[in-house]
């Protein structure tokens, strides 16, 4: 049984890890947070030790250590920039370490994780899910299969969030990275994973709830939009649906809606099996997110994303 410890233990993607865990007949012997409300903990793990100071988490998983029951993974859920401080924390702890994405905000602050990694010998793997998702496969198969580099996409990705949202810490640039890193990384990372890498991008809408460019990569030309605002919805969906996610290839759409609830689960059976998505291959993804928040906005023309157009 591989022991785990949980950084963020109280955040909204905790739970998926925790399940994650459990499923993989993992154990839970330690969470952090600085909130205490982490009932959830009990749904799983009710034997967990929680903490809500950093200094008491660290010794107890010290003394955990020196007792000879070290833990064996920590898993990172911790506001975006945390995460590399909590990967660091994680290795020299001597533990593997499970990172919610974005791994880190700045593309230089990989170079330093690469570092820790070969100084500690632990490994660090990003939950990179979309990339085990059994239609994204299919899709890259057949993408894969043929030498056209002329692909043409369209993502749009729409999840409304209420006003708690710009006052919490997802809505500080300089802790989450802006809404195209906050809600974006892991479209980013899946279209660098079908189409390859990126040789251009262009931003042409830059705001606190939304963002919208473009980026040529080696098979594609990809007009993207993000947003939280729910007035960017499309006027025809469903009463009371709050998300609007969609993938079109050459003008066909990619139906990925199902199959998202056991991700995290496959994720860890991955990482646990030695197959995890290490931190070389988030580079791409972390590139463009970091450029575009310091890229110019350009004045919109017809190559912008349609949802980018009509405000």
């Amino acid at each position: 049984m591989k022991t785990f410890a949980l950084i963020g233990a109280a955040g909204y993607i905790a739970p998926r890890h925790m399940r994650a865990i459990k499923a993989v007949g993992g154990d839970l012997a330690v969470a952090l947070d600085p909130s205490d409300s982490v009932g959830i903990i009990d749904s799983h793990f009710p034997d967990a030790h929680f903490f809500v100071e950093f200094e008491r988490f660290d010794r107890h998983i010290d003394k955990l250590r020196r007792a000879g029951r070290g833990i064996d993974f920590v898993s990172v859920c911790s506001p975006n920039y945390l995460h590399d401080a909590h990967c660091r924390f994680g290795m020299r702890a001597n533990a593997d370490v499970i990172c919610e994405k974005p791994l880190v905000l700045n593309p230089w602050n990989i170079d330093g994780l690469s570092d820790i990694e070969q100084e500690t010998g632990r490994r660090i793997s990003t939950i990179l899910q979309l990339r085990l998702h059994p239609a994204l496969q299919a899709l890259k198969a057949r993408i894969d299969a043929t030498d056209r580099t002329d692909h043409e996409v369209v993502l749009t990705y729409v999840t409304s969030r209420g006003k708690w949202y710009n006052s919490s810490w997802k809505g500080d640039t300089g802790k989450a990275g802006g809404v195209a890193t906050n809600i974006g990384i892991h479209f980013f990372d899946m279209l660098t994973w079908l189409f390859g890498p990126v040789t251009k991008q262009t931003l042409y809408l830059r705001d606190r709830d939304r963002a919208a460019g473009t980026l040529q990569c080696g098979k594609a030309e990809v007009r993207w939009f993000l947003s939280v605002d729910r007035a960017d919805l499309p006027a025809e969906l469903k009463a009371g649906q709050t998300t609007f996610r969609s993938v079109a290839v050459d003008g066909e759409e990619v139906e990925f809606s199902e199959g998202f609830t056991d991700l995290h689960t496959r994720s860890y059976e991955e990482i646990l099996a030695g197959r995890g998505f290490g931190i070389d291959l988030v580079r791409p993804s972390i590139n463009i997110a970091s450029a575009i928040r310091d890229m110019t906005v350009v004045t919109l023309d017809k190559s912008a994303h349609p949802f980018a157009l009509r405000r």
